[in-house]
C-alpha cells in the first residue's frame, strides 16, 4: 500500500456499507482481520480504502462500492487534503470537457505515465482557457493573462504581454489604489493594469503532485462518463461544501438568479468576493463573456474558476487576494457587479485605505465595511452599469452610514433598496437587503429610489421562501421602475419615493418604514375567508377527537427492527442527500415535522435524487422528536432532503399506518437515539416492531390513520388561528379594521 494512499473514517465506512458507526465499532472488535487504522487519532481513526473495501467485499456486506461514494471517498480522503483533489479533478474533467481524446491517450498507461504527461496535457487545456502562464517567473512584466495560471495576471488573454503595454499608464499600484472614474480609454473598456500583488487562482499541477491523485482522477472520469464533466463537477463541490458547512458562507441558486436578473444583460461581469462562484454562474450563458473573480480565500478563488470554465465558454478570470486592499483588477470597468460580500467586517482597511480613490461618496467608518464594498462596486463600472449587492438590513438604517447614504441618493447611484423574506439566505433568521445601483456620470434631475418589500412571501420555518412568488414581485417592481423612473404604489410591497424626502437627519433606507399597508378591502377581505376557514377547521377536529380509551394490560409481542426488515426484504431504506432538480420540490426535515407540502430546494447537481412516493414513511434522524410522515399523493414524486430517511414497505408484508405509528413511539426513539453535546441523533435501523400478522396490522393502521388526521387538523387550525390573531392586531392598530 502506497504511503499516501487515500484514507477514510469510521464515519465513511458506515456511510459506504449502509450502516450505523456503531455497527463499525462491532465490526472491529469481532473481527480480527479488520483493517487496522493508518492514520486520524486514537479516537477518530482513518483506514486505508482499498483495504477497506476489500474487507467488506469478502465479508459479504458489500457487492460493489457505488462510484459517487467510492469517488467522494477518494477525494475526502486525499492525503493533501479535499481541496487539493478537487482541484486537481476539476482541472482534469476540464481536460476530458474540452480534449476528451487527450484524456484516453494519457490515461491508457499506468498510473506513474498517467502522472507524469498529465501536467503537459492539462497546460495545453488550461492555457487556452485562462491565458498563456510565460510570465510567471518574470514579476516586472506586465501580466495581461488571466490570473489563474500567472501570478499578477489582470485578464486579458487578446492583451499583450510587452512590459508597459498598458491602455491606462496612471492607473494605481499602491495596495488599495483604484483608477479614477474615467481611466478607461473608452466608455466601458476593459482595460488591462498590473494588478497588487495578485496570487493565481491555480496552478497546473506538477506529475509529482498529481500522483497521488491518479485513483482519484480515473474514477472522475469514470463518473464523467457517466454524468458529464460539468455535472461531476457540481456534484463533487456540492458534496464538499454540504460536508464543511461552517467554512462557507453560499449564496443560494435562486438568490443568485433573482441578482443577475436585476443587473440585466451584461458582457462583463465582476463578483470581487467571489465565494464559490455562484453568482457569476447565474449570469454565465454566453461564450463572449467575460467573468472576473477575485476572492481572498485561495481555495474559494480557484474552485470558482474551475467551475466556471466547466459552466460555459465565456472568459474566465480569477485571482486571489484582498479585494479592498488589492484590488486585483484596479482598471476594469464592468458592465455588471454581483456582490455577496462578507458582513460586519472590522478590520476591512479602514486605516490604511483613508485616502483611497474609491470613496467618492465618503469614507466609510470602520463599522460600516458594506458600504466600502458599495463604493468599491460603483468604482469598477462603466458608465450606465448596474451592480447588485447583498447586504444586512442594519446598512440601510446606522446612523454612522447615513452621510454616504445620502449621497448615494442625491447623486442617483443607489436605485433600489428590496428587503427579502426571512430565510432568503445566511444568515437565515434576519430579512437581508438587495442593494441596486447604478453608475451614472449625470444624475437626474429630480430622482427617486424604489423600496419594495418581499417579506409576505416568507415560507414557514427552514422551508426558505417563496422564490417564484419573490422573482416575480421583485422584477416586476423593478422593470417598471427602470424604465420610468417611477413606481405607482403597490400596497404592501413597492413604491418610489422622490429623494429629497429620504433626506433627513437618518436617511433611513428601510422598505417596511416607508411603504404603506395593504388595502384596506383586501385585508377585511382575507380576514373574512380566514375566519371562515378556522370555523370549518375546529368542527371538523371536533369530530376527529379519539374516543375514550379502555385500559389493557401490556402487550408482549416479539420484536424485530428496521435494520432487519430492511435485510429480509419486507422494505427498502433510502438516505436522503445533495440531489435536486430546479423542477423537483424538496421534502425537507422541517416540512415533516410541521405537516406542510415539500418546499425546500437544491442545487441542481450530478448526484441522483431520491424521490419520494405514495406510501412511503419518512423519518427525519436530527432533533429527537418521534415523528412519522406517510407520503400522500400530494407530495408524492418530491426528493427526499437531508437529515430523512425513507421506508419503502412491501405491502405484502407491512401496513404503511402501522409502520408509521409504532415509529412513532417516545421509548422506541428513545432506545434507537444517540447523543451528542449538541444534538440528538436517530438511527433508523435501531426503531423496533412487533411481529404481528397483517390483519392486525392493519387494525392498529386505521387508528394511527385517524390519530393523523386528527393531528393534521389540530395543526390547521392553530395555523389559521394565528393568521386570524394576527390580521385582527394588524388591521385594529392601522386602521384598517373598525374595534366595533
Amino acid at each position: 500500500m502506497q504511503d499516501n494512499a487515500t484514507e477514510v473514517t469510521a464515519a465513511g465506512i458506515a456511510r459506504l456499507a449502509g450502516v450505523g458507526r456503531a455497527a463499525v465499532s462491532n465490526w472491529r472488535r469481532r473481527h480480527p482481520d479488520f483493517p487496522k487504522p493508518v492514520g486520524g487519532t486514537e479516537t477518530s481513526p482513518s483506514f486505508a480504502l482499498a483495504e477497506v473495501e476489500a474487507w467488506l467485499r469478502d465479508q459479504g456486506k458489500l457487492a460493489e462500492v457505488p462510484l459517487r461514494e467510492r469517488v467522494w471517498q477518494q477525494l475526502s480522503g486525499h492525503p493533501a487534503g479535499p481541496v487539493t483533489a478537487l482541484t486537481h479533478a476539476g482541472c482534469v474533467l476540464l481536460l476530458i470537457h474540452d480534449r476528451p481524446t487527450v484524456w484516453l491517450d494519457a490515461s491508457a498507461g499506468s498510473d506513474a505515465r498517467l502522472a507524469a504527461v498529465l501536467s503537459g496535457a492539462l497546460a495545453e487545456v488550461l492555457t487556452p482557457r485562462f491565458g498563456a502562464a510565460t510570465a510567471v517567473n518574470s514579476p516586472a512584466a506586465v501580466n495581461t493573462v488571466n490570473a489563474v495560471n500567472t501570478p499578477g495576471a489582470v485578464n486579458r488573454p487578446d492583451a499583450t504581454n510587452s512590459p508597459g503595454a498598458l491602455s491606462n499608464p496612471g492607473a494605481a499600484t499602491s495596495p488599495g489604489a483604484a483608477a479614477t472614474p474615467g481611466a478607461a480609454t473608452t466608455p466601458g473598456a476593459v482595460n488591462s493594469a498590473p494588478p497588487v500583488n495578485p496570487r493565481p487562482a491555480v496552478h497546473t499541477p506538477t506529475g509529482p503532485q498529481l500522483l497521488p491523485s491518479v485513483p482519484l482522477l480515473r474514477g472522475a472520469a469514470e463518473l464523467a462518463a457517466e454524468l458529464g464533466a460539468r455535472q461531476t463537477y457540481e456534484f463533487l463541490l456540492g458534496r464538499h461544501l454540504d460536508a464543511n458547512p461552517r467554512q462557507y458562507t453560499l449564496t443560494p441558486a435562486e438568490l443568485a438568479e433573482l441578482m443577475a436578473d436585476l443587473a440585466g444583460p451584461a458582457r462583463t461581469v465582476l463578483d470581487p468576493a467571489c465565494g464559490t462562484g455562484t453568482l457569476l454562474r447565474a449570469v454565465s450563458a454566453r461564450p463572449d463573456q467575460e467573468l472576473y473573480a477575485q476572492d481572498s480565500a485561495p481555495d474559494l478563488a480557484g474552485l470558482t474558476a474551475l467551475r466556471l470554465a466547466l459552466h460555459s465558454r465565456a472568459g474566465v478570470h480569477s485571482a486571489t487576494g484582498d479585494t479592498l486592499r488589492a484590488d486585483a483588477f484596479p482598471a476594469l470597468r464592468a458592465d455588471a457587479v454581483l456582490c455577496h460580500p462578507p458582513f460586519n467586517e472590522r478590520n476591512w482597511g479602514h486605516d490604511e485605505l483613508a485616502y483611497d480613490p474609491r470613496w467618492e461618496y465618503g469614507f466609510p467608518a470602520r463599522t460600516e465595511s458594506e458600504l466600502a464594498w458599495v463604493q468599491h462596486a460603483l468604482a469598477r463600472l462603466k458608465d450606465g452599469g448596474t451592480a447588485v449587492l447583498l447586504m444586512p438590513p442594519a446598512a440601510a438604517s446606522r446612523r454612522s452610514g447615513r452621510r454616504i447614504r445620502a449621497d448615494l441618493l442625491r447623486r442617483g447611484a443607489l436605485r433600489a433598496v428590496v428587503a427579502l423574506p426571512v430565510g432568503a439566505a445566511p444568515p437565515y433568521n434576519i430579512p437581508l437587503h438587495l442593494w441596486v445601483l447604478r453608475r451614472t456620470e449625470k444624475a437626474p434631475a429630480q430622482p427617486e429610489v424604489l423600496l419594495a418589500d418581499s417579506g409576505r412571501f416568507a415560507g414557514e420555518g427552514r422551508g426558505g421562501p417563496d422564490w417564484r412568488a419573490v422573482r416575480d414581485a421583485v422584477l416586476d417592481a423593478w422593470r417598471a421602475f427602470d424604465r420610468a423612473g417611477t413606481l405607482q404604489e403597490r400596497p404592501g410591497l413597492a413604491r418610489s419615493l422622490p429623494v429629497i424626502e429620504l433626506l433627513d437627519d437618518d436617511v433611513d433606507l428601510a422598505p417596511a418604514r416607508h411603504l404603506p399597508p395593504a388595502a384596506a378591502a383586501e385585508g377585511a377581505e382575507a380576514l373574512t375567508a380566514v375566519r371562515e376557514r378556522l370555523g370549518e377547521t375546529l368542527r371538523l377536529t371536533t369530530d376527529l377527537t379519539p374516543p375514550p380509551v379502555d385500559t389493557a394490560p401490556p402487550a408482549r409481542w416479539p420484536l424485530t427492527t428496521i435494520g432487519e426488515l430492511a435485510r429480509g426484504g419486507a422494505l427498502v431504506l433510502r438516505t436522503g442527500g445533495n440531489g435536486g432538480h430546479a423542477r423537483v420540490p424538496v421534502l425537507t426535515d422541517h416540512d415533516v415535522l410541521a405537516g406542510t407540502a415539500p418546499s425546500g430546494t437544491l442545487p441542481e447537481s450530478g448526484e441522483e435524487a431520491v424521490l419520494v412516493e405514495p406510501g412511503d414513511v419518512v423519518v427525519p434522524v436530527l432533533g429527537g422528536g418521534s415523528v412519522a410522515r406517510v407520503i400522500d399523493d400530494a407530495s408524492g414524486g418530491a426528493a427526499l432532503g437531508r437529515n430523512l430517511v425513507l421506508l419503502r414497505p412491501d405491502p405484502a408484508a407491512l401496513d404503511t399506518w402501522f409502520l408509521a405509528g409504532f415509529l412513532r413511539g417516545t421509548a422506541n426513539n428513545r432506545q434507537a437515539s444517540s447523543y451528542a453535546s449538541t444534538a440528538t441523533r436517530l438511527d433508523v435501523r435501531r426503531l423496533q416492531l412487533p411481529r404481528l400478522p397483517l390483519d392486525e396490522q392493519r387494525r392498529y393502521g386505521a387508528r394511527f390513520r385517524a390519530l393523523d388526521e386528527f393531528e393534521q387538523a389540530l395543526r390547521r387550525a392553530g395555523r389559521l388561528g394565528d393568521q386570524l390573531v394576527r390580521g385582527m392586531y394588524d388591521g385594529l392598530t392601522d386602521g384598517t379594521v373598525a374595534p366595533d
